[in-house]
């Protein structure tokens, strides 16, 4: 495998910092790389393996160079504007941002559920929601065994899903400071509210997770509801996620594809206290799943709680194994 020539836009971001952070770990095989970003991180330092990189601000000219994959995490309006620039200069762009998931010509692609899908990209390929990467690493295998009928999602999502000023205004909460960020105190508080709210009452953020678990599934018809909830947690989303199948099942085969699903892994002993947290999944890359059992109100219903780190396997490290999958697809040509 060659090495490639990669961009990051949005370097000094989080999901920027944590990209270079992941891509060192995984001994991702660059040649090159450029660090992008507004124009207000024009001239920062970052290293990449030992070496210094200044950052240079991001515009029209930036692609015209020798790059094979750029790394998106700068927002949606930044995204819709160069995505395409990048795109039109023979350069694939992995976005994280939501500009382009429910574009019906780009992949939605979470690797361990979807990565065949990658192939249909014309360039662009879209990272989903954080809520949703960790939602689907579990819910595909299961689908594909029992077929969903229907889900109702309601997350516990950490500050760090809000960058810096959210990890700040919990932070100063804590020390009895006002909130920026927040339209109220995050501090010993949980907020109901996270993106804007649509006409149909729901948020962006919950309409994202049903909107993009049906197009990972390819269920349009899939049944879905979601309440999305800000908690003062700093890092690691946690998932309530209650199915109901087509299919009959029993708890042991719910384990059984639960243990065989990569990506994956179980804690679930309640008599000693084992269940999935957000203080043990931060720093990782997997998706912790626990409180397995069924639900009786309902003919074929299961709960699981599902925590992962919203930083790395919601973002930066979802984003880096798309990466990987076009240098493993031997259809790959660009390098």
């Amino acid at each position: 495998m060659k090495n490639v020539n990669l961009a990051i836009v949005g370097a000094t971001g989080m999901v920027g910092r944590t990209f270079i952070k992941i891509l060192e770990e995984r001994k991702f095989p660059v040649n090159k790389i450029y660090f992008l970003a507004s124009a207000k991180s024009k001239g920062e330092v970052l290293i990449f393996r030992g070496q210094e990189y200044v950052v240079e601000e991001l515009n029209e000219e930036s692609f015209d160079r020798d790059i094979d994959i750029a790394l998106f995490s700068a927002g949606g309006e930044v995204s819709k504007r160069f995505a395409p620039v990048a795109r039109d200069k023979g350069v694939i762009v992995i976005d994280n941002s939501s500009a382009w998931r429910m574009d019906v010509d780009v992949p939605l692609i979470v690797p361990e559920s979807n990565p065949q899908d990658i192939k249909g990209h014309n360039g662009i390929i879209a990272n989903p929601n954080c809520s949703t990467i960790q939602a689907i690493v579990p819910l595909k295998a299961l689908d594909d065994k029992f077929k969903i009928k229907r889900i109702i999602y309601s997350t516990y999502q950490a500050v760090s899903g809000s960058g810096v000023e959210g990890l700040k205004d919990l932070e100063d909460g804590v020390q009895g400071l006002e909130n920026s960020k927040y339209p109220h105190p995050i501090a010993f508080n949980c907020l109901p509210h996270i993106d804007v709210f649509m006409d149909n009452g729901y948020t962006k953020e919950e309409m994202k997770m049903i909107e993009e678990t049906k197009k990972i599934l390819g269920n349009d018809d899939l049944k879905i509801t979601a309440t999305t909830v800000r908690v003062p947690v700093r890092h690691g989303h946690s998932i309530s996620v209650n199915i109901e199948f087509q299919k009959d099942f029993e708890l042991e085969e719910v384990y059984d594809v639960l243990e065989n699903t990569k990506g994956v892994i179980i804690e679930d002993n309640p008599k000693e206290n084992i269940y999935p947290m957000p203080v043990r999944a931060e720093g990782t890359d997997e998706v912790y799943v626990g409180r397995i059992r069924k639900d009786y109100s309902i003919e074929n219903g299961l709960n699981i709680w599902v925590v992962a780190d919203n930083i790395r396997k919601g973002a930066a490290t979802n984003t880096v194994q798309i990466a990987e999958l076009l240098l493993e697809d031997d259809d790959y040509d660009i390098i």
